[in-house]
């Protein structure tokens, strides 16, 4: 398929997202359109987008992928997800909108303690950065790989110019903007995944009721594991994971969170956090059901598969196996899933740091949105800077690294506000920092010992045990002395 094509595609999408961008910003370029979307967004609208921003387009490509060593397993974790969201809404939704919270974090400030405060939004700045950095660099790479080489573009023009268009529709009114962009990107993505999955099909000559006895019926489709307590799929450990990774990576992190916060009332955001909850079950089955089909397809058309799961689907989408429109709709679905997720990290880290480090609410409103538009232009570089460092490295064990060190960071937040929600003992903030750098430390070395002594690896519930290790911390820290009333 002509290159041009694929040109014109891209550029038609982006200027629908800059039309968009422009529409939304006309009347409301501030801050508060910025950080909350003026407490306006229409809750359906916020369900579809999160959708998008969940979804990466790392997982657009890994949970294909993933199905050929773990089957379908991982659904499981996205049972624990709907739980995790349920707990969401009736648990930190009503918080946060009781104390009418711009960036969640702020929190931390009143019940734990300056010290704390800072330590829990720095914490987020860390890994929100680097992991949607690394993810974003992924998602480049194949772009670069399978569309971009072909025209001789330097990686380097490549990953600036992905972060330059991602700015360009998000500095004006942020939020207000990325809740449309997002559901837009979100209906892409679901709309190209259902187009490969048909493409799929046809190759393989069937119609839906033999495709569906086909995935039924193949080795692969295991979605439970009771059995062997050891293995990092059994389901207790893969449910209750998935539980508290939801409550983490969207009740604790702001970057999901903010777009709640836009919703015109509690109720409002508490039906998008069910609804999307919902929708994001099938979503991921359509995935693994994917990653099905096309290891059926290897198997008949005898096909060597990479040797990295996360390259079998652009293998499939670019070799021309399926056709050669399917280049399109991998295209398209890729780059929906990614930046659908980058525009939304960008705002929120914005916001994290204008809030909860620069303290901009207390400046006035022209000097306000000069350090806002200044701090979302650093991000947008520290973005490209990452993007950069790690290929020049260009090892994927960094990678992996980076990915580790990100999950790593969120355990001292669920420490954090699981001592705040549900003990009445002060912290000790002076010693916060140094309980929530201990943490990961501890759990990395624990981690090790596992694996060198009994043989043990330590999967999702890695979370737990990091947040654990942080109450404990907090508890056993705490002047017995000194309890607060609620």
């Amino acid at each position: 398929m002509s290159g041009s094509i694929i040109l014109w595609i891209i550029a038609i999408y982006f200027g629908l997202l800059l039309l968009i961008a422009w529409i939304t910003g006309r009347k409301s370029s501030g801050n508060e359109a910025f950080f909350i979307g003026n407490h306006s967004s229409p809750w359906y609208i916020v369900s579809i987008g999160m959708i998008g921003t969940s979804l990466s387009g790392v997982t657009f490509v890994s949970v294909p992928g993933m199905v050929r060593s773990i089957d379908m397993t991982y659904m499981q974790t996205v049972l624990g997800f709907f739980v995790g969201y349920v707990l969401i809404a009736r648990i930190l939704l009503p918080l946060y909108y009781k104390l009418r919270l711009t960036s969640i974090y702020t929190y931390l400030r009143d019940r734990i303690g300056p010290r704390g405060y800072k330590t829990g939004a720095s914490f987020f700045l860390l890994s929100k950065l680097i992991g949607a950095a690394a993810r974003l660099y992924l998602v480049v790479l194949i772009l670069q790989h399978y569309v971009f080489d072909a025209w001789h573009i330097p990686f380097a023009l490549t990953a600036v110019l992905s972060i330059f268009l991602v700015w360009l529709y998000t500095f004006r009114s942020g939020v207000k903007t990325i809740i449309w962009t997002d559901t837009i990107q979100a209906l892409c993505l679901v709309a190209m995944l259902i187009m490969i999955i048909w493409q799929v099909k046809e190759k393989l000559g069937m119609d839906f009721l033999e495709m569906s006895e086909a995935v039924a019926m193949n080795p692969h489709f295991k979605i439970f594991e009771f059995s062997d307590w050891g293995s990092t799929q059994h389901f207790a450990k893969q449910f209750f994971s998935g539980i508290f990774i939801t409550i983490v990576m969207t009740g604790l992190d702001q970057d999901m969170m903010q777009k709640n916060l836009s919703c015109k009332s509690l109720k409002d955001a508490q039906k998008n956090m069910y609804t999307y909850g919902f929708a994001f079950t099938p979503v991921n089955f359509l995935f693994l059901t994917l990653g099905v089909l096309l290891l059926i397809v290897a198997e008949r058309e005898q096909i060597t598969l990479p040797v990295l799961s996360d390259d079998i689907l652009p293998m499939f989408c670019t070799s021309g196996i399926l056709g050669s429109s399917i280049l399109i709709f991998f295209t398209v679905g890729i780059i929906a899933a990614a930046f659908s997720s980058a525009d939304s990290a960008l705002t929120a880290l914005t916001t994290t740091f204008c809030v909860d480090i620069l303290n901009v609410q207390e400046e006035d409103a022209r000097k306000a949105k000069r350090m806002r538009l200044g701090v979302h232009l650093l991000m947008s570089v520290l973005f490209a800077l990452i993007i950069l460092v790690i290929k020049e490295v260009n090892n994927r064990s960094v990678i992996d690294a980076i990915y580790m060190i990100a999950s790593y960071t969120y355990g001292p937040l669920l420490g954090l506000f699981v001592f705040g929600l549900f003990t009445k003992r002060l912290a000790n903030d002076r010693i916060v920092p140094y309980l929530c750098i201990a943490s990961p430390v501890i759990c990395f070395l624990t981690d090790y010992a596992a694996k060198q002594m009994f043989g043990y690896t330590f999967g999702y519930e890695m979370l737990m045990f990091n947040g654990a290790i942080t109450f404990a911390g907090l508890w056993f820290s705490s002047p017995k002395s000194l309890i607060i009333k609620k």
